[in-house]
């Protein structure tokens, strides 16, 4: 590569790193800034208890049925314009959603927002694999920190937003966050007409992801952690709310969770870049929500903030999941169809969870039966991420 073209890169690279960032701190307070005020909504919308279990499941039903369209779109775009258009769709969803008036166009508009949250979440893997291709680790950890960030950020601040600056309106509390999305678009306008960096060249003989072992394995393992990070993201503030704690402080709580993503990511990406396998990884990570989730359901209020730490611990699994789908694919072609089929397939297969959980929660009366199924839940996650952390490549 010639000193002229390096140069002519490197706007583009930084251009792309702008964008990565916005986008991910982005893509998490569509869901985590509904936690904290859950409860203010469902009155305020007439929601049952099961019915918000279902509101918990929309991310995973959206990110299955959408983020299988996003190499089509992307080839059809590029996968700038596919991101952009993603990141449009979150920005008109999260503006119009807390206004759209009772429990459906409530729904619908969460679903629009969701829908291109699953563009960017299949297609911001390809651009790390893409653009930095012998720095997949450490652009995954970056983004990763930009998530846990946005997700932090959004627990913590959405009920002190409502209550101070809103009166107490949960709608202007939520709207916050349209113009959060907003700022994201315009990078990925401008990275839309890089098409030379476009979703990769066709593979010289397609893999059938379908029938390959570790391709199964990444969905799996994304799917549980899917299921465990959509039950933390939109039941945990409630849980510690039952318990007994304030809504701000269960807020706060949550916010610990979602924040240890920003300094631990930086550090899984320094370790999983060194290792051929991640296996022992995906399963120390399980063995610290086995424990997060045995303390909820033991004594809830004994230690919240060591709770709170260790399943902040626990949601490492999706950077981790993130830089495997990565890892695994020989090629940027590879991986745009590993991370469509992976996440996919995964968000499918964690549909039920949040929703059961609710039921279980309004049929019990009591936290104890889902955070029972939980704890079980770990267990065929860490088997799945032993076999999807495997030095293997597909392609």
């Amino acid at each position: 590569m010639t000193m002229a073209k390096t140069r002519s890169r490197t706007p583009s690279r930084v251009l792309a790193v702008t964008g990565l960032v916005l986008m991910a701190i982005s893509l998490r307070p569509a869901v985590t800034s509904l936690g904290p005020v859950l409860e203010e909504v469902r009155l305020s919308l007439g929601m049952s208890a099961a019915l918000a279990g279902l509101l918990t499941s929309v991310p995973a039903l959206c990110f299955a049925l959408i983020g299988s369209s996003a190499p089509l779109l992307a080839r059809r775009w590029g996968t700038g314009g596919a991101i952009a258009l993603g990141a449009s769709a979150l920005t008109l969803g999260l503006a119009v959603r807390p206004f759209a008036g009772g429990a459906p166009l409530f729904l619908a508009f969460t679903a629009l927002a969701l829908a291109g949250i699953a563009l960017a979440n299949v297609l911001l893997p390809v651009v790390v694999k893409q653009r930095f291709p012998d720095r997949v680790p450490l652009m995954t950890g970056l983004y990763s920190v930009a998530l846990n960030f946005g997700a932090s950020t959004a627990a913590a601040v959405t009920v002190p937003l409502t209550s101070g600056l809103f009166g107490g309106d949960w709608r202007f509390g939520l709207v916050v966050w349209a113009f959060v999305a907003a700022v994201a678009v315009p990078p990925w306008i401008l990275l839309a007409r890089d098409r030379d960096r476009g979703p990769a060249q066709a593979e010289a003989v397609p893999v059938r992801l379908r029938s390959h072992p570790v391709a199964w394995a990444l969905a799996v393992y994304f799917g549980l952690q899917s299921t465990a990070a959509y039950v933390i993201m939109g039941w945990l503030p409630q849980i510690f709310r039952d318990a007994g704690l304030s809504a701000s402080t269960a807020g706060l709580l949550f916010a610990v969770t979602s924040v240890l993503g920003v300094p631990l990511s930086f550090a899984l990406s320094a370790i999983v870049g060194r290792l051929t396998s991640q296996s022992w990884v995906a399963v120390a990570i399980g063995l610290f929500g086995v424990a997060g989730y045995g303390g909820l359901w033991a004594a809830p209020t004994a230690a919240p903030w060591l709770w709170a730490v260790l399943l902040g611990v626990a949601n490492l699994s999706f950077p981790l999941a993130l830089t495997m789908i990565a890892m695994r694919g020989r090629t940027p072609a590879v991986v745009v169809r590993l991370s469509a089929f992976a996440q996919s397939t995964g968000y499918l297969l964690s549909i039920p969870g949040p929703f059961v959980v609710g039921a279980l929660y309004e049929r019990s009366g009591t936290w104890h039966v889902p955070l029972a199924l939980m704890t079980l839940l770990t267990v065929p996650q860490m088997i799945a991420g032993w076999f999807a952390g495997r030095d293997r490549r597909i392609g």
